[in-house]
């Protein structure tokens, strides 16, 4: 693939984690067309980016496609990338944008998601888990969450289940801090009354400023 004149790098690599010291040096050989060094950004950070694509759209047979797309789009903002935020940050607001598209375009189609199995339940965090007392119970969560709406899921995963501040979850959605608040809010009372009509009570971790 050809983006801007230039060879893609492959991304078709075994990921796994680096130190993230040298990202800078990286990011300025990517971006002067160091495939190399792109592939090495990738390795460094694909394992955090599915972790957080498979939390946000749950364990679809497309979530590796959706981590491909992400990096894709890294590829093509390089050129843009002005370090303000660490590349980490830069990297997982395009994450959850590509899952807000996704989730957007699946409560068109409808699609459900795969069957759990132990890779999914790794890429959960314990936080979750502490709220369902097994497979079965985390597999009608994943169901519950796909009533709501995008916006209010990834607002609700990324507070109550990865435990990231407002302002953390305001600065990746890239909304304000009330906004996030208010969806999290929203998307609580969903889920109880959800819960609810089905039969089941759970509990849910706070939201900063309302207990």
């Amino acid at each position: 693939m050809r983006i801007r004149g230039r060879v893609a790098p492959s991304l078709a690599v075994i990921p796994h984690r680096e130190p993230e010291t040298d990202d800078p040096a990286l990011i300025a050989a990517a971006r002067a067309g160091d495939g190399a060094a792109f592939a090495r950004l990738f390795r460094r950070h694909a394992d955090a980016v599915r972790t957080r694509i498979t939390r946000l759209v749950g364990p679809v047979a497309e979530r590796d496609d959706l981590v491909q797309k992400v990096f894709i789009a890294l590829y093509r903002a390089l050129p843009g990338y002005r370090g303000e935020a660490r590349l980490s940050t830069f990297l997982h607001r395009i994450a959850i944008n590509t899952a807000y598209d996704h989730l957007r375009g699946r409560s068109q189609r409808k699609d459900s998601a795969d069957p759990l199995d132990e890779a999914v339940v790794e890429h959960l965090s314990p936080a979750l888990e502490d709220q369902v007392a097994a497979r079965a119970d985390l597999a009608r969560l994943l169901a519950l969450l796909d009533e709501l709406s995008p916006k209010k899921r990834i607002a609700f995963i990324l507070v109550a289940v990865e435990g990231c501040s407002l302002a953390e979850a305001a600065a990746l959605i890239g909304a304000a801090e009330d906004t996030v608040k208010q969806r999290v809010l929203t998307a609580r009372r969903d889920l109880v009354a959800l819960l609810a009509a089905t039969g089941g009570k759970r509990g849910a971790r706070p939201v900063e400023g309302t207990s």
